[in-house]
């Protein structure tokens, strides 16, 4: 009943897996290994595995971080939807009815949303033993990194899986389940790295620490999941459409939001008691005042909570004892508006969809650039106001530390950098939501368009720094260069460092790196940056938000307006 004749399990494998989108996915993603294994070869006409191993470790722990990070983004878009998904198809009460025990339910879901992961990890064990005959690792410590790999899949599913238990919409079960695991997978990838050269050692101290995490995490939110299920909370999915903000504000234990005070105000106002004044976007007032809320803040509350768990001891070090790391604390703010900005936005034209009112809103009188506006300046201002709860460290930072005094220009870059962040983030999950018919395939869409043009550009870089820096493309060598001394050698950049170099305009992340700042001491070294390339960056991101409103505001007269 719980594996073997699991009817669970068995509906979602066949479901999942005989999808065209699958075998799609599988085929990409071995595309990509192999092209990563080909460009990263040594190429040289003789490879002596006995003088150097460096090569062969380098490529090995680019596969396993690499599948590792893919894990810990992927895990949650299969499994956060696994009972969030039964809730709003309205088969949740159907399934709980079932003579099928709560443990059998949880095991189904969990192994069934994460079966065609393993799926693709189990597929790229034959290209990563192309690896071996280059030397420096060994066939067991291939095999100890892929069970550590699949022991931290099942334990991302499960939170994920925990997630979807609590709540009503996939939406918020993606975000919350984020927020979970990014900060435990980006500790694991630190921890790997820092071990780096420990070699066998970090394998044996893994293989004992993990199984022993994992099982308890797993162990505890299996047996949590499965009392929910069994002492279900949130029965009667109908009457769950519509949330009393007011009656959940006095059940709430921890945080509460305070819709009329300070500084709850600006990102939940309070409810209406007024008429709309002339001259007033209805799209945005409507959003604003029930839309967004209208599921309940609970998701809201974990996120501040959470986020600010993480930004305490973060802003402590990075902006007060080494400013010098201020660029790493900014990065984690815009990682957090990546996970909780497409949230406000990406079911903004798709709830329409589903609710079937799209064609009654396109029928009035209001017109598209109203609906847009409205739409993103709603979840603009939640997302914005919840991110810049993160910068007010800064601006504290500003008046306490010394160092900054000098350097207020940088801090400006800081701050435009996180509102321009704030800005395409909305943006690309309205786009999205204009695209796609269903809120969960927005999101998801947001989410790896963000992660393309934010996270893949470095990814890239680092990739084109380990394959091509000691390729034997031709180099350049010029003897004088303007500017410089007579006689200076000056080596010319192989075409994919270029074009790694190129592409990290478009990334916030490698903008905060390129903002200049000056430090008067002698054991802080000044972060060298370049204003040129961070403008760069500032222009492109505009321009890209500009291209996709107008692109929208087409969209809505070409394929709804003459439609209707």
């Amino acid at each position: 009943m719980y594996l073997l004749e699991n009817p669970v399990l068995q509906r979602e494998l066949l479901v999942n897996l005989r999808t065209a989108r699958s075998f799609l996915l599988l085929l990409l993603y071995q595309v990509l290994l192999a092209a990563i294994v080909y460009f990263a070869w040594p190429q040289v006409d003789r490879w002596d595995p006995s003088q150097s191993h460096d090569e062969a470790l380098k490529l090995f722990d680019l596969f396993f971080l690499g599948q590792f990070i893919l894990a810990s983004m992927m895990a949650p878009s299969f499994a956060a939807g696994a009972l969030t998904g039964e809730k709003e198809r309205k088969t949740y009460e159907m399934l709980l009815a079932s003579p099928l025990k709560p443990g059998a339910i949880v095991i189904g879901k969990l192994f069934a949303s994460l079966a065609h992961l393993a799926l693709l990890i189990f597929t790229s064990l034959p290209i990563v033993m192309l690896c071996l005959p280059l030397g420096g690792i060994s066939l067991w410590e291939v095999l100890c990194a892929y069970f550590i790999l699949i022991l931290a899949v099942i334990t991302f599913g499960m939170i994920s899986i925990a997630c979807s238990s609590f709540f009503q919409r996939t939406s918020a079960s993606l975000v919350v389940s984020y927020l979970i695991i990014l900060p435990i997978a980006l500790i694991g990838a630190m921890f790997w790295q820092f071990l780096q050269s420990a070699g066998v050692v970090r394998l044996i101290f893994l293989m004992v620490t993990v199984p022993i995490g994992s099982g308890i995490i797993v162990t505890l939110l299996f047996y949590g999941t499965a009392w929910r299920l069994l002492y279900p909370s949130d029965m009667g999915s109908e009457g769950k459409e519509v949330v009393d903000l007011d009656k959940e504000a006095e059940e709430a234990v921890g945080l509460v939001i305070q819709r009329d005070q300070f500084p709850d105000k600006l990102f939940a106002p309070a409810k209406r008691t007024k008429l709309l004044a002339d001259n007033v976007n209805p799209v945005y007032d409507k959003e604003i005042h029930s839309e967004i809320f209208a599921q309940g803040t609970l998701m809201l509350r974990v996120v501040i909570q959470v986020s600010m768990f993480l930004a305490i001891p973060l802003m402590a070090i990075c902006l007060y004892i080494f400013p010098q790391y201020a660029p790493y604390y900014i990065s984690y703010v815009i990682l957090f508006n990546m996970l909780v900005g497409p949230v406000f936005s990406a079911g903004s034209i798709t709830s329409e969809r589903e609710r079937e009112t799209l064609d009654l809103l396109l029928t009035t009188e209001i017109t598209p650039w109203q609906i847009l506006s409205g739409k993103f300046l709603a979840g603009l201002r939640v997302s914005s106001v919840l991110t810049m709860f993160l910068l007010w460290p800064m601006l504290l930072a500003c008046v306490m530390v010394s160092f900054y005094w000098t350097n207020w220009l940088s801090v400006v870059g800081y701050l435009a950098t996180v509102l321009l962040t704030c800005v395409s983030t909305g943006m690309i999950a309205l786009f999205c939501s204009v695209t796609f018919r269903k809120t969960a395939h927005s999101l998801m869409g947001t989410y790896l368009i963000l992660m393309a043009l934010f996270c893949g550009p470095l990814a890239f870089d680092y990739f084109a720094q380990l394959a091509f820096s000691q390729s034997d493309a031709p180099i350049e060598v010029v003897a004088v260069v303007p500017g410089q001394t007579p006689g200076t050698a000056v080596v010319e950049k192989t075409l994919p460092i270029q074009i790694a170099e190129k592409l990290k305009l478009i990334s916030p992340f490698a903008a905060t790196v390129n903002i200049p700042m000056t430090f008067e001491m002698n054991n802080i070294g000044d972060i060298e940056g370049s204003w040129k390339d961070y403008l760069t960056y500032v222009g492109i991101t505009i321009t890209m938000n500009i291209v996709l409103f107008i692109v929208m505001t087409g969209l809505f007269h070409s394929r709804w307006r003459v439609a209707s």
